[in-house]
């Protein structure tokens, strides 16, 4: 059954129902403490890169792109991809991450960093979002892949979070 999501910016309102539905998508605290650190960071948090798919205008997925440095070069990443259980595999979780990749591409950005596998984000939306092209560049890290949002070249080295610094 396909389903065509209604997508939007996270607003204020928003963040105690993103912070549930990522407890329940993880089942740890966290991944929780880990949103609410990002969205304090001036640096990391970038207006309107926080995007949720909603049914009735409740938050049911969430993805959140941030601001990180991979060497000298500013990326985005892909932060925790959220969706609640009831609402995973149902293309909610597709529609925020493709929502999001979008947003950042009509705003000139170029590359984003994901955190993770290929086989793993299938339960959080993330397998539509791989049409935007995965690389797999030479970063200081493990697992960790890059999704090309234009036709520039995606950077290496030293992969840094703000939250992190």
């Amino acid at each position: 059954m396909s389903f065509t999501w209604k997508t939007r910016a996270e607003t204020s309102a928003d963040i105690e129902a993103i912070r549930e539905l990522t407890r329940h998508a993880f089942g740890r605290q966290f991944e929780v403490d880990f949103l609410d650190a990002l969205r304090a960071d001036p640096v990391a948090w970038i207006d309107g890169l926080s995007l949720v798919a909603t049914d009735d205008d409740r938050p049911v997925a969430h993805a959140l792109l941030t601001r990180c440095h991979v060497g000298a070069a500013p990326v985005l990443s892909l932060g925790p991809v959220a969706v609640l259980p009831p609402y995973q595999r149902r293309g909610a979780g597709s529609a925020a991450v493709r929502a999001a990749l979008d947003t950042a591409r009509d705003r000139g950005e170029q590359s984003v960093v994901v955190l993770g596998h290929a086989e793993y984000y299938p339960r959080f939306g993330f397998r539509q979002a791989t049409e935007f092209g995965i690389h797999h560049p030479e970063f200081d890290g493990p697992n960790l892949m890059a999704l090309a949002l234009t036709g520039a070249p995606i950077p290496a080295g030293d992969l840094r979070y703000p939250v992190n610094a």
